[in-house]
């Protein structure tokens, strides 16, 4: 099936920094080990990946996913109270769609669904600790006890990153409050990246970003889902697009190229963002930007294995070359986490 191309004509204003280098439908159907209220309907189909831009000699990690408690371990894990998914979730899910998509590795972020209990997370980085990295939820609790929190969670499982997620805090604070300026230096001296969640907008929070990473800069940041910037309809998205690009400007900040369908308009493959991994590419350079497909979500999106050709697709339409796509694909996450995914 030919896929239609949607170029986007109107003309971005994006500052210029130096390169630190280089529809659902209710349905009710089996999905993995339980059932789903929910169907998948295919936005496209037949799309292969381009061997110009794919790599085979390189593993390919997700840089975020998450997972949870199938119904069945749901008593041994327990959802936080009316957090309980709709979707299935669970690791053999997981590892199933990984398997059809030929995907190596990943790092897991902790799911708003157990919120700060992290078992069910911990025991699949023990299960299949070659395979996966876990990134952690801040616990912004106002005592201070989320930073200790954080120090047991990073030097007793295998949580290499944490996510701080700005509509955890306290009631009219911010990320550069006391508590989260600690968990933020705390992240820096244990080594572990601090991913933002900016769900409603990376412009209500992009000073807090910059004002930690000025103040804290040997903290790795990690922008979720390319800090939520859809592709512009007008002038304030297309402000919000330079305010990405210039915390380029930041050497310890990167940026997840993933969960697609979330700042795209259009459907699969979401060829609208064409204009915008390029100009990500440009300023940040490809071995600060990585693929992420936003598991379980992206299943009912589009597919698991499409997440991943999307990407591709998009590449190539941005004329990136196959070292590029290298180190969108896995070599940025590999760089972060050194020695976790090991080629062959």
């Amino acid at each position: 099936m030919a896929v239609a191309t949607l170029r986007l004509t109107i003309p971005l204003a994006f500052s210029t920094h130096p390169l630190t280098s280089s529809l659902r439908f209710p349905a009710t159907k089996s999905i993995g080990n339980s059932t789903s209220s929910f169907r998948t309907v295919r936005m496209a189909a037949n799309v292969g990946s381009d061997p110009e831009t794919t790599s085979s000699t390189s593993r390919v990690i997700d840089s975020h996913l998450h997972v949870w408690a199938s119904p069945q371990e749901a008593a041994t894990y327990p959802y936080f109270p009316g957090q309980e998914p709709t979707l299935t979730g669970d690791v053999e899910f997981l590892l199933k769609n990984m398997e059809d998509a030929r995907v190596d590795g990943a790092l897991i972020v902790q799911p708003i669904n157990h919120k700060f209990d992290h078992s069910l997370v911990t025991s699949v980085l023990k299960k299949y600790p070659s395979k996966f990295v876990g990134c952690c939820l801040a616990n912004p609790a106002e005592d201070g006890s989320g930073i200790k929190e954080l120090e047991s969670l990073v030097l007793e499982s295998n949580y290499k990153a944490v996510r701080f997620n700005p509509y955890l805090w306290p009631s009219g604070q911010k990320m550069t409050n006391d508590v989260g300026k600690a968990m933020f230096s705390k992240a820096g001296e244990l080594g572990v990246p601090v991913g933002f969640m900016c769900m409603k907008g990376l412009d209500l929070h992009i000073a807090e970003i910059e004002e930690l990473c000025t103040e804290f800069p040997k903290t790795t940041v990690l922008l979720d889902h390319a800090g939520f910037c859809k592709v512009p309809e007008n002038g304030e998205a297309k402000d919000t697009y330079t305010q990405l690009m210039e915390l380029s400007g930041f050497p310890q900040v990167y940026v997840k190229f993933s969960a697609l369908f979330r700042i795209s308009r259009t459907g699969f493959p979401y060829q609208d963002l064409t204009p915008l991994l390029s100009q990500v590419v440009s300023n940040f350079g490809a071995n600060r930007v990585m693929w992420g497909s936003d598991f379980p979500f992206v299943v009912l999106e589009c597919g698991y294995k499409e997440a991943k050709e999307a990407v591709t697709i998009i590449a190539k339409q941005a004329s990136l070359s196959s070292s590029d796509m290298d180190w969108i694909l896995g070599k940025t996450l590999m760089q972060i986490f050194p020695g976790q995914w090991v080629l062959p």
